[in-house]
């Protein structure tokens, strides 16, 4: 889904939005599927565009709150199926171990794919040495620049 023109966030027309873009590893810039280089790694670059995706950091945060999340979440089925039917053991293992590891590793390419794409959207980016200081490109910044 894309945008029909300029909006109240400021995106211009074209730019991806939503999960649908998250789902499918689309480039903020341009659309094309070209975000991941891996199956949760980000290409250094987009392919089709050239936007650098290394400049943005999204850290490991989505991994911490994803495994949490996911894993009281299938505690809380696991404790609800034990009470309510009281399956043999290896059935637990059938079931929640593989639902767990494909629910995070989903889970992390997409919450990757959409803290990236809001990186990108609010213009964040890491802070280095030259960077340090610099207005960052808002209404009171330009005028700040003027003589």
């Amino acid at each position: 889904m894309t945008t029909s023109g300029p909006n109240e966030q400021g995106q211009q027309e074209g730019q991806y939005t939503g999960l649908s873009a998250a789902l499918f590893g689309l480039c903020p810039k341009c659309g094309a599927r070209t975000l991941f280089a891996g199956f949760a790694r980000f290409a250094p670059r987009c392919r089709a565009c050239g936007l650098d995706l290394s400049a943005f950091n999204v850290g490991d945060g989505p991994a911490a709150f994803l495994t949490l999340i996911i894993g009281a979440l299938i505690t809380g089925l696991a404790i609800w199926l034990e009470l309510a039917v009281h399956p043999p053991f290896w059935v637990h293992i059938l079931l929640w171990v593989p639902l767990t590891a494909a629910a995070v590793a989903y889970g992390l390419r997409i919450s990757k794919a959409w803290l990236l794409q809001a990186e990108y959207l609010r213009r964040a980016g890491e802070a280095g040495g030259s960077d340090l200081g610099k207005p960052r490109g808002g209404e009171e910044d330009k005028e700040r620049e003027e003589p």
